[in-house]
Parts: structure tokens; C-alpha cells; sequence
């Protein structure tokens, strides 16, 4: 049986802001991506966010950012490789350890925003992250697109590296995304959801341009934050299941394709 990770960035409220439906997504996904106070989040909305995936049997993963809550981690930051790798140890290990206070490990990493993107074009940053999770915990999957630099630093520094793709975003001629939502209004979600299943079943996408773009889709990103969101990731997971597709933690798919 084919099986594919969903994930899903979460844990990004703060103080009184709040943003995204986390526990409505927690029905639908198996990995979460939770913010861990530089971009978004803060203690008390961390702890909460590992309480759900808990309760709902989810996977829980660091989401870690630059330090820009005012810019939401999505502006670039001028920063030396020692002080993006001191950002990432900061911040996964301040999720590990509430993980490990309810009983959990963490499975993943995936980058936020600017650091993200940031890593997917400069091989020297995608190596400081890889390092810096190898030194909290080797076993941790971290999360990439297509043809970003983190795929091959993680065969060099001995990190498994998962291939993400988005149910939210449109994809580009190169691997990358644009940033841009495509919307969602009532209606589309099925037409995103056989999208997903594409990617899935088939390793192809229709790029923006028009193109068939090759891919791997070993995780699927939905945006807590995009405009119906439960209502996406309620097709995706039906569309996924009439297609006989297991919906599955990405250590348990990354297990099955080996």
C-alpha cells in the first residue's frame, strides 16, 4: 500500500493573537509542524499544541524560524551559519523538551518561512541546519522541497530528508513554490484534492506555467492558516483513502519506501 505523510504548520498563535484552526486540523493529519516562539508561538501555545497532537495521535515536529515575529519569520534575515544553527537548536530543543514532558518524541523539523526557502538555495545553510539536528537527534526526519539543497546535505551529514510538496500553493518549473496562495474558495477543494493524489500516485504536478513538473511526495503540506482549510484537508484525506493511499507519520512512510 502506497502511504504519504500530511502535515500541517500549527502552534503559531501568540499572547492574544490567534491564528489557524489547530485542533480541527489535528483530525486530519499526521504530522504537525509546531512553532516554537521565534516566528509564532509562544510557551503556554506550544505545550497546548503537543496536548493536541497527543490527543489525536499525531506526529509532532519543530517549526523553527528566524527571529521575526513582527515579519512572521517570512523576511530574510542576515545571519552567520553559527547563529542559524544556535536559531535551530534554540528552538528544537524547546520543543523536544515539552514533547518529552508529555511522553513524546519529536519526529520531525521543518523550517519556517524565510529560512526555509532560504535553505532550499544555499548549500552551506542547508548543511548548518542538518548539523544542528544531528546534534539534538540524528533520527529526526527534516522536511524539504524538491531539488533544495537539503536533500543532498542530508545524504552528506547522515539525515533522513523528506520531500514535500503543497495542497495549498502552486508549484514552479523548479521544485520551488510560490508563495502566493491559490485560494480555495468552496467548490475547489476537490479539484485540489486530485491534485494531491497526482502528486502522490504519480510524481507529477502542473506547475503555474503550464508544465508537468517531476516530483517526490513522501509529505503534504496543508496552511492552517489558508482560507478553509479543514474543509481542504477533509477532501485530501477522503480523495487520499478512495485511492487506497495510507495517510501515515512520515518516519512510518520514509520506512516504506526504503
Amino acid at each position: 500500500m502506497v502511504k504519504v505523510d500530511l502535515n500541517c504548520d500549527m502552534g503559531e498563535s501568540f499572547g492574544l493573537y490567534q491564528l489557524g484552526n489547530d485542533e480541527e486540523m489535528m483530525k486530519y493529519i499526521s504530522s504537525a509542524n509546531i512553532a516554537c516562539g521565534f516566528h509564532g508561538g509562544d510557551p503556554q501555545v506550544m505545550r497546548k499544541s503537543v496536548e493536541l497532537a497527543k490527543k489525536y495521535g499525531v506526529a509532532v515536529g519543530a517549526h523553527p524560524g528566524f527571529p521575526d515575529l513582527l515579519g512572521f519569520g517570512r523576511r530574510h534575515m542576515a545571519a552567520t551559519p553559527s547563529e542559524i544553527k544556535d536559531y535551530v537548536t534554540y528552538q528544537v530543543g524547546a520543543l523536544r523538551e515539552f514533547a518529552t514532558a508529555l511522553g513524546l518524541k519529536l519526529q520531525h523539523c521543518k523550517p519556517h518561512g524565510a529560512l526555509y526557502m532560504y535553505a532550499m538555495e544555499d548549500e552551506q545553510v542547508a548543511r548548518t541546519i542538518l548539523e544542528a539536528i544531528a546534534e539534538v537527534d540524528p533520527d529526526i526526519v527534516v522536511y524539504a522541497m524538491n531539488h533544495s539543497a537539503v536533500v543532498e546535505a542530508g545524504k552528506k551529514v547522515g539525515i533522513r530528508v523528506a520531500r514535500e510538496v503543497y495542497s495549498d500553493r502552486e508549484h514552479t518549473v523548479t521544485g520551488s513554490i510560490l508563495l502566493k496562495r491559490t485560494g480555495s474558495p468552496i467548490g475547489d477543494y476537490g479539484k485540489m484534492a486530485d491534485r494531491v493524489v497526482r502528486m502522490v500516485k504519480e510524481g507529477k504536478v502542473l506547475a503555474h506555467t503550464g508544465e508537468d513538473v517531476l516530483l517526490k511526495a513522501e509529505t503534504v503540506c496543508i496552511h492552517g492558516d489558508t482560507p478553509g482549510a479543514p474543509y481542504l484537508a477533509k477532501a485530501i484525506v477522503e480523495a487520499l483513502k478512495a485511492e487506497n493511499i495510507k495517510i501515515a507519520p512520515v518516519h512510518d512512510v520514509l520506512s516504506a519506501r526504503a
